[in-house]
């Protein structure tokens, strides 16, 4: 498993990109105006948050929170693609390539995490609301987001520190970023180990959070056919946002765990579009349902 330095790449090249000639600058400005958008929407709700005092509850951090993510994710995409449009070469280094991995797989598994804490947070408030305020202390609040950020930090540092020590006979990766899987394939030696520890990385960071979301919803669903329909109205209203979140996320993260799956059979111009819609659509998504959605959030906004 220790990487040999006479065989390991100290670059990795990115196939996906293509010679766009003077195309490349209005999609340069395109990306570059997305990117923007995105860091302005996330910090809007980011601030609203901090500076509204009456916006001080749970609900509310974990929204702040998820924006966070939101800005440290499309940090860790957007500045380097930009470049790479720009580029001839589209080499990337050895360091920098984990590096982005890293930030994009905390980013993806952070992003789960948290909107498992928003949906046990609905549904404490929905299903055991006398409860709420004892329950969602700050104390409880700030030890639920802990959770969901280390156990995912250290679950992708020691996976991805097992694919670092890999010998590689290659260094082309058919993406538009770096990925695991498709360094991993290039490898000189048996990735057994890799792919167990893949596959318990993306179970315990990934289909157990998605199960969670779904088992509380299901709960408020039960709750909710025995209530009055303003009950049913209110609770809707209330938990709308993180379901349309959650949908748009969800989508996203089976369209980019499929395409890391079978990239090398998916028409090229279809993989681009998967990829970027994977780390475009949700930072971008997020401050616009919430900011839209909540009139809490909404009517600071404007009246800031």
């Amino acid at each position: 498993m220790k990487s040999n330095d006479s065989r390991t790449p100290s670059h990795f090249q990115l196939t996906l990109f293509a010679d766009y000639g003077p195309l490349r600058y209005l999609l340069f400005s395109l990306c570059l105006l997305i990117y923007v958008t995105t860091i302005f929407a996330n910090v809007v709700i980011i601030l609203t948050v901090c500076l509204q005092k009456t916006l001080h509850q749970p609900m509310y951090v974990f929204i702040s929170c998820l924006c966070v993510n939101s800005l440290y994710g499309s940090a860790g995409f957007f500045p380097r693609f930009l470049m790479d449009i720009l580029s001839e070469t589209h080499l990337i280094s050895r360091p920098c390539c984990f590096l982005q991995m890293y930030v994009i797989y905390t980013y993806a598994s952070c992003e789960l995490t948290i909107l498992g804490i928003m949906a046990y947070d609905r549904f404490v408030a929905i299903c055991q609301p006398l409860h709420y305020y004892s329950k969602m202390t700050f104390k409880m609040v700030w030890c639920l987001l802990l959770l969901g950020v280390l156990y995912p930090v250290f679950v992708i540092g020691f996976f991805l520190y097992l694919s670092v020590r890999l010998p590689l006979c290659g260094n082309k990766v058919h993406r538009l970023f770096c990925s695991n899987l498709p360094v991993v394939q290039l490898s000189c030696v048996d990735t057994t180990l890799i792919y167990i520890a893949g596959q318990f990385a993306t179970m315990t960071t990934i289909l157990i959070p998605l199960f969670f979301v779904l088992y509380t919803y299901l709960r408020i669903l039960l709750v909710c056919r025995r209530s009055s329909s303003e009950f049913r109205g209110k609770a809707l209203r209330t938990c709308l946002p993180h379901i349309v979140t959650f949908m748009t996320y969800s989508l996203s993260l089976c369209l980019e765990l499929s395409l890391t799956r079978f990239a090398d059979k998916i028409n090229p111009i279809i993989t681009v579009v998967l990829s970027l819609e994977y780390l475009i659509v949700p930072p971008l998504n997020n401050p616009l349902v919430y900011g839209l959605n909540l009139p809490q959030i909404k009517k600071v906004i404007f009246r800031l």
